[in-house]
């Protein structure tokens, strides 16, 4: 959420904002309805005024003053109850517009419609050349009896998958492995929840607009996609100590998402799926967007880094203004290299918010005499069982076994191989 000062004073940016981001959000209206805000605001604090003056005059009254002091506050509650439901009305809807706000882009943005626009900035590694035909993740997870694809279908719905023997315990290897390597980097460990209240996913931007791609629940709360929601939510309402910050987790949790409108889209496998696992980097830091681009590019390389010690061929992305999110200043997109498609395909991404979420979730901390609003930035760790698409098919040999990571073979149990 902007700041609604900041809005009125930079209205042309926050237009060239949603232009950008190609989000539909009305300005004008927004405009209108503050204006209509604040003059009752006005009416109301100036008749809370007079009622305070009239009830401190009843005190030394006279009773034949008395009566006539009781029917102007009798006459001042019914109007100020009239003004007072004015403005909850109005209030309801400013909030509601103030929802929809885009957060403005960065500069170094570039524009775009869609991730078909987002800009390569760095590509690492040499993609396979096998000798062989290779196969799909698919074939070869189900040869090496890895994981039972009809089953989960079966069991889970659409999209459903079971992880068996190695291949379970390959996913297994590389949660271990992202806990050392991360926690390793000064992040602190969290282990959060999946199922949050309404108001933690308005606070991180995820509603109003993204919840049709939600689980909910009987009672009204979601299931959430990320850590991230949960993590957000930690220190909701608080104000913290300047020098606790920055505060940086490494987040654990299940994560669910519908996919909606993507029922048709990437539907084999390992790469859409409605359950999953991730470890997600998050950090809280000063106001000052020095620092918000320092922890983004420390964020990102961490994962970088990660990928690079898995030997998965990757490629980084600047996503355009249109494949960002409602809250995100800028992201970066990590893709891993998937042989069979001979394309790359998303592992995680990087992003930075400035004041956007703190400010809804009411996250401050203490600057001298003053209270500022945090600024806030998450990275994906790694996401299971995603990532094992480009593992499994990377690394598969020409007898259909595969070849574990060296840095993986550790938490392996010692195997350097999967094979029949």
């Amino acid at each position: 959420m902007l700041d609604i000062k900041f809005i009125r004073e930079n209205q042309d940016l926050v237009k060239e904002a949603a232009k950008k981001k190609r989000l539909s959000f009305d300005l004008d209206k927004l405009m209108e309805v503050d204006e209509s805000r604040r003059k009752l605001l006005g009416i109301v604090e100036e008749k809370r005024a007079e009622q305070k003056v009239t009830n401190n005059a009843i005190v030394n009254a006279t009773s034949e003053e008395r009566e006539s002091i009781l029917e102007k506050m009798r006459i001042l509650k019914a109007g100020l109850e009239v003004e007072e439901g004015k403005l909850k009305e109005v209030m309801q809807e400013w909030q509601a517009l103030m929802l929809t706000v885009p957060n403005v882009p960065d500069s170094s943005v570039p524009d775009g419609e869609s991730d078909k626009e987002n800009k390569e900035v760095k590509k690492w590694g040499d993609t396979p050349k096998f000798n062989f035909q290779p196969k799909n993740h698919i074939e070869i997870m189900t040869n090496l009896d890895m994981a039972d694809f009809e089953r989960g279908a079966k069991v889970s719905g659409f999209r459903g998958y079971f992880l068996k023997g190695s291949g379970a315990l390959l996913s297994f290897a590389i949660w271990r492995y992202a806990l050392d390597f991360f926690v390793s980097r000064g992040l602190t460990l969290l282990e959060v929840p999946s199922l949050v209240r309404r108001e933690v996913l308005l606070g991180t931007g995820y509603l109003p607009q993204g919840e049709e791609d939600l689980y909910k629940t009987q009672d009204g709360d979601y299931l959430t996609g990320t850590a991230e929601v949960a993590t957000m939510g930690l220190y909701q309402g608080e104000i913290l100590p300047k020098e606790d910050l920055p505060k940086k987790f490494l987040s654990f949790s299940p994560c669910f998402r519908r996919e909606a409108g993507s029922h048709s889209k990437d539907v084999k496998g390992l790469i859409r799926v409605h359950e999953f696992f991730k470890f997600e980097q998050l950090i809280l830091c000063e106001s000052s967007h020095e620092e918000s681009v320092k922890w983004h590019e420390w964020l990102h390389r961490n994962i970088e880094e990660f990928v690079e010690s898995l030997r998965v061929p990757y490629r980084t992305v600047v996503n355009c203004g249109g494949d960002l999110g409602l809250g995100q200043v800028k992201k970066y997109d990590i893709e891993g290299w998937v042989p069979l498609e001979e394309t790359y395909r998303e592992l995680g991404s990087t992003s930075y918010f400035h004041d956007f979420q703190t400010r809804r979730l009411n996250i401050k901390y203490k600057d001298g005499d003053v209270s500022k609003y945090a600024h806030s930035l998450n990275a994906t760790a790694i996401a299971t069982p995603r990532v094992l698409v480009s593992l499994v098919e990377n690394f598969q040999q020409e007898d259909g076994s595969i070849k574990i990571p060296e840095v993986l073979v550790p938490y392996m149990n010692g195997l350097a191989f999967i094979k029949k």
